[in-house]
């Protein structure tokens, strides 16, 4: 067995790359599950605003010294 990554062979590269790829799935799956699963009260909604007539706001505060 190789104690360095430096002077691994094939295999022991392969086999890390495996053992990242199976623990990268379990990790999605998981999160996945977890988000299927939450309860309808602390999922978000997109609410939609439709454009209506236009309107002109306008606001002065300024006082007028003559």
């Amino acid at each position: 067995m190789n104690h360095s990554i430096y002077s691994a062979d094939r295999t022991t590269h392969l086999k890390i790359v495996v053992v990242a790829l199976v623990a990268g799935i379990a990790v999605a799956g998981l999160g996945i599950s977890a988000r299927l699963n939450a309860e309808p009260g602390y999922t978000q909604t997109a609410k939609v605003m439709k454009a209506g007539k236009p309107v002109a706001v306008t606001s002065s505060e300024t006082s007028l010294v003559r």
